[in-house]
């Protein structure tokens, strides 16, 4: 990055040269050929359009191009029908038609199209072409910035009326960026003293200088992207076929921005805009500084330069944001052995931490965000900087595992647990704890208590807890006094883009602008209408906050994992009920929609396609009065023979089901078989007693319903997971069989997806696919995926092996 004390300094630099590929031969004719000459004039046409059965009658100033060749000096207009040339009163020299039909050509190539063949165009004014047929301001400029400077490259005579109204800035002008900051809070040094804490926010200015005077372009260039809708910038940019962007910069000139540059320029302004700004002036959240330097990477990979002044104090914080990641070395009163790569976890937190950003660990299930975490924790406690407790929320379910952690990795942190009817007693403790944990509905019902402390770090454990951001437990976090934030999720994006937004409002408040604005200028644009550009801007724009690792790439030592796919038929009886339910819950579920719309028929179509998933999984889950419901199920069956070749094998078997009661008749089916088994539901009494009963060897099956053991578990004695219904979230369901296949597994791992043929079972898995493109759109590569409506519905309806 380059800064400069004078923001006004300018430069002049020839023209960029075009393409390699769009480079045309010299059209100028040997041996004393023809010299093609061109005048660039506008002036007013009449244009006649039809629409439908009506028509309209436009004047529009539109650029004009008069033809005509010189011979010997002498000038003739191409529309002269002569077939000589007179040079003086007795030498006449006849006209190459291949010279200048070679000529037309050409002309016509960069975008000329003739006059005589546009029936729909009355000109009164001697012209041969006219610039670009249909097109726009940033057409027109685009041939006088390029096509011109081409043209007399190659020999032609090209005269520009005085008054013509497209001309063009000349040479690549200089860029600046200016940079301010704004008001800063005040805080307590090291001492006792006051020092300036960060601003609340940066502005920043993006112009060019001309002719000694600076232009500020982002007017122009915000109201593009106001205008814009959502739309793909490259529309906006890539407008002509030399596809340049004009802006207009005063005296009736215009700038043309070459179309990649302008695409890249309007992304990052998409990153840093949220439409509150004053005008001629970007104001960002200071945990968007770091993007402005995405500005000189842009201009040093078109061959330009842009210069950045302003405040010196604002730029330091721009340039600390885009600091490389200084590894860290292992706490000391660690008690374990860390990975290379978790290794490099912590030393990303510390970077949030010294960047006072906060932050999303979003590895893969199974590769140790709660040790990485504690040993964050530790770092900062042997740092001297753990001056106030660090704050842990997890699941209930988990209290007590943190608590357990703490013990086996960090012994010498004061861990304080504030959980169960009688923490009150425990509040007091806070000041003299290092690290605090407590559970989502604790932080819920005691937030006046919380507000009493101020935190070090507030930790957030299984964070898509907060995904709903009108939900209680998302409100009580975000008011949370921390100077640090942290959300941990393997699944910060399981639905929709709204889940990511939620996170990141609570370890990054304002980072993404307010929920409308996210969702006017990113969340539609990229779910409905497939923004590209605004999806690789959304991208951008989070990377520097979340660190996403998976298993394939940095826990290589981990053993293989297949996941097999097995269909069931569903024959007889148990047909005839799914098809019976399915017709008329579907003719139910269109009633609804017609009369209440989509939005308001959630409830009723997912119980009516709750109703079918339990036929699909045994028809005695399915409670219908006065109706005969049949006893046989053919996944049922289908499961206890597949359980039983595994038992044989030696293997030890994970099951996973949404349904509780479906749990229930498994449960009853190993007890007929005296397979001895563990259990875990949410009305499991002691969590930890099944857990080990299975670890021990115990019990060879574990029955796990999805929502109770999906997160909080390591069970790699186990070396087979079997999912008896799918679930709508492939995220979640991967979280379940990471139970099993996580750092510490020795044995290859086998995942069995049971589900019935040609169902509503199958369809969901087909669904599973879209909704997981709206995580990889963001943590990976993917596009982004659609919401649910009327159409996959029909789909999830359809009769079976439809």
């Amino acid at each position: 990055m380059r800064l400069v004390d004078d923001v006004t300094a300018s430069r002049s630099e020839p023209v960029p040269e075009p393409p390699k590929s769009e480079t045309r031969p010299v059209a100028v004719a040997p041996n004393g050929g023809p010299v093609p000459c061109l005048r660039l004039f506008a002036d007013e046409v009449v244009i006649h359009r039809t629409e439908g059965l009506g028509s309209t009658f436009d004047n529009e100033l539109v650029p004009l191009l008069e033809l005509s060749f010189e011979y010997e000096g002498v000038k003739v207009l191409a529309a002269d029908e002569d077939d000589e040339v007179m040079i003086d009163l007795d030498r006449f020299v006849p006209r190459s038609q291949v010279d200048e039909a070679r000529a037309r050509r050409m002309l016509e190539s960069f975008g000329a199209v003739p006059l005589e063949c546009l029936d729909d165009y009355a000109c009164d004014a001697t012209a041969d072409y006219v610039v670009r047929c249909e097109g726009n301001v940033h057409d027109f400029c685009g041939f006088s910035a390029y096509v011109v400077p081409q043209l007399r490259g190659m020999g032609w005579k090209v005269d520009v009326d005085p008054k013509y109204p497209f001309k063009v800035v000349q040479g690549e002008p200089a860029w600046q960026a200016t940079v301010t900051s704004g008001p800063s809070r005040e805080g307590d040094a090291e001492g006792g003293e006051k020092e300036a804490l960060r601003p609340d926010w940066f502005g920043i200015q993006l112009g060019v200088v001309v002719d000694g005077k600076r232009v500020n372009l982002l007017p122009a260039l915000l109201e593009l992207l106001e205008r814009s809708n959502g739309k793909p910038l490259a529309e906006l940019a890539a407008t002509t076929s030399r596809k340049c962007l004009a802006l207009p910069v005063g005296d009736g000139l215009y700038l043309p921005i070459p179309a990649e540059r302008a695409r890249a320029i309007l992304r990052v302004l998409a990153e840093l805009y949220d439409g509150t700004s004053p005008k001629g002036e970007l104001r960002v959240h200071p945990t968007r500084a770091g993007a402005v330097l995405a500005l000189d990477e842009i201009f040093a990979k078109n061959g330009g330069e842009i210069s950045f002044g302003g405040d010196a104090r604002a730029l330091a914080v721009v340039e600390e944001q885009n600091a490389p990641v200084v590894r860290v070395e292992q706490p000391k009163g660690l008690q374990a052995t860390l990975r290379d790569y978790q290794i490099d976890g912590v030393s990303w937190l510390q970077n949030l931490r010294q960047r006072e950003v906060g932050g999303i660990l979003a590895d893969d299930m199974g590769l140790g965000k709660t040790l990485q975490t504690i040993a964050h924790v530790m770092v900062e406690k042997e740092g001297g900087r753990l001056t106030t407790p660090a704050l842990i929320i997890a699941p209930t379910s988990l209290v007590m595992n943190w608590q357990r952690e703490f013990r086996k990795f960090a012994p010498e942190l004061r861990v304080l647990v504030v959980h169960g009817s009688d923490r009150a007693s425990a509040y007091d403790g806070i000041r003299d704890a290092d690290v605090v944990v407590t559970s989502y509905p604790i932080v819920c019902r005691d937030e006046e208590k919380f507000a009493e402390w101020e935190f070090h770090l507030v930790i957030l454990d299984e964070a898509q807890t907060i995904k709903n951001m009108k939900s209680r437990a998302h409100v009580a976090c975000r008011s949370i006094v921390a100077t640090h934030r942290l959300a941990l999720s393997g699944t910060p994006v399981e639905n929709h883009l709204g889940e990511l937004w939620s996170l990141l409002d609570f370890v990054n408040p304002g980072l993404l602008g307010d929920e409308l604005h996210f969702n006017r200028f990113y969340r539609v644009p990229i779910e409905r209408l497939r923004n590209e550009d605004r999806l690789a801007a959304l991208r951008e724009l989070v990377a520097p906050y979340i660190l996403r690792r998976n298993k394939r790439d940095v826990a290589k030592e981990l053993p293989k994992k297949t996941e097999v796919m097995r269909p069931v038929e569903l024959h007889g009886q148990q047909r005839e009920l799914y098809e019976s339910i399915r017709v008329a819950a579907h003719a139910e579920v269109r009633k609804l929609i017609k009369k209440k719309g989509l939005a308001a028929s959630t409830i009723p179509i997912l119980g009516a396609l709750t109703k079918l998933r339990q036929v699909c999984c045994d028809p005695r889950l399915v409670r219908m009065t006065n109706v005969a419901l049949p006893k046989e199920s053919a996944k049922y069956r289908m499961f206890f023979d597949l359980l039983d070749k595994q038992l044989a094998g030696g293997h030890r078997v994970l099951v996973f089901s949404q349904f509780t009661s479906m749990l229930g008749l498994l449960e009853q089916g190993l007890v007929e078989r005296k397979v001895k088994y563990a259990i875990l539901t949410g009305s499991t009494a002691d969590r930890a007693e099944a857990v080990d009963q299975f670890e021990k060897g115990g019990a060879k099956v574990f029955l796990i319903s999805l929502k109770a053991g999906g997160t909080g578990l390591t069970l790699t004695s186990a070396d087979v997971v079997i999912h008896y219904d799918p679930w709508w979230n492939p995220a979640i369901q991967a979280q379940a069989t990471d139970r099993a296949y996580r750092i510490g597994q020795k044995k290859p791992v086998i995942s069995y997806q049971l589900f019935a043929a040609g169902s509503v079972e199958e369809r969901i898995l087909g669904l599973q696919r879209s909704k997981k493109h709206v995580a990889d759109a963001i943590l990976g590569q993917g596009p982004a995926g659609n919401p649910l409506g009327e159409a996959e519905l029909d789909i999830l309806f359809a009769p079976l092996g439809a």
